[in-house]
């Protein structure tokens, strides 16, 4: 059964936030935990803003650093960014499964408050829409194999 996960971007401030929160939202019985490579101070403003607006709460996650779970293990690492990908630690811990989501990254949005919010949300909307896909496939796989 699927069961822990670790989300990993760069600053661990928004598209892994909001992945981490989605997983949440999903299913209670999920640990999900997210990181950065190099971890930011907080969790973007606007990405808690843009989930807020759907109704999942993530004002309460901190950014972390992955190497402070690197001798745990989980069910699956994710990683949502390139850069992230490329320097992914080797865990100590058991991993059983690796993949990559990549997203582009809201927080190089230009523009208006309004047009920054916009990149925001279809961010926001495509990390929903992968972490579906994902999250149903691997149940509907669960059950046809138990």
């Amino acid at each position: 059964m699927m069961k822990r996960f670790l989300i990993l971007c760069t600053g661990n401030s928004c598209r892994s936030q909001m992945a981490e929160g989605y997983l949440k939202s999903f299913d209670k019985e999920l640990e999900v935990y997210s990181a950065g490579t190099k971890p930011a101070a907080k969790v973007n403003p606007n990405s808690v803003k843009v989930m807020e607006e759907i109704g999942i709460d993530i004002s309460s996650q901190n950014p972390q650093d992955v190497n402070e779970f690197i001798d745990e293990s989980f069910d699956y690492v994710i990683t949502v960014c390139d850069n992230a990908k490329e320097i992914c630690p080797v865990f100590n811990g058991e991993v059983k499964q690796q993949l990559h989501l990549p997203f582009e990254d809201p927080a190089d949005a230009t523009g208006t408050e309004e047009e920054v919010l916009a990149v925001y949300r279809k961010v926001r909307d495509e990390i929903k829409e992968k972490f579906t896909q994902f999250f149903n496939q691997k149940n509907s796989s669960k059950l046809a194999s138990g």
